[in-house]
């Protein structure tokens, strides 16, 4: 077992590949076979795998969120942090905040195509943290 906390320093809105740190990290542990969790402690950024080859999925995954959930909709209440908040908060609540991903061999389980994305759904710059922890032998 190990645990960790991986900050990532974010610009705004967007996915943020960290599929190379966890990977690095991951491989430091000595765990050969066993679960990665992830889980990100905050409420308006979420975490995803997701298709890593064409940046034109990542791009479409926020066009379809951003016409889902609109920055300023006037039937929101909680604009304390501005009108980018509520939909954060929304966004967070229609993705996952944690996530499963098998070990085997010393390394993640990821298909091909996949990669692990931490998803800032705030307009502005943010570090976040995200709490890896491995069990295994």
């Amino acid at each position: 077992m190990a645990q960790y906390e991986l900050q990532v320093g974010c610009r705004g809105r967007g996915c943020y590949n960290i599929t190379r740190q966890v990977s690095d990290w991951l491989a430091g542990t000595g765990v050969c076979d066993g679960m990665l969790n992830l889980f990100v402690r905050h409420t308006s950024c979420s975490l995803m795998i997701q298709e890593n080859a064409d940046p034109d999925v990542l791009a479409d995954m926020e066009r379809f969120l951003g016409r889902l959930v609109a920055d300023g909709d006037p039937a929101f209440l909680h604009r304390a942090e501005g009108p980018d908040d509520m939909p954060a908060h929304i966004r967070m609540a229609l993705t996952q905040v944690s996530l499963n991903v098998p070990v085997q061999r010393g390394k993640l389980m990821l298909g091909i195509w996949q990669g692990i994305y931490l998803y800032e759904h705030r307009l502005q710059a943010m570090t976040r943290c995200v709490h890896l922890h491995v069990m295994g032998q």
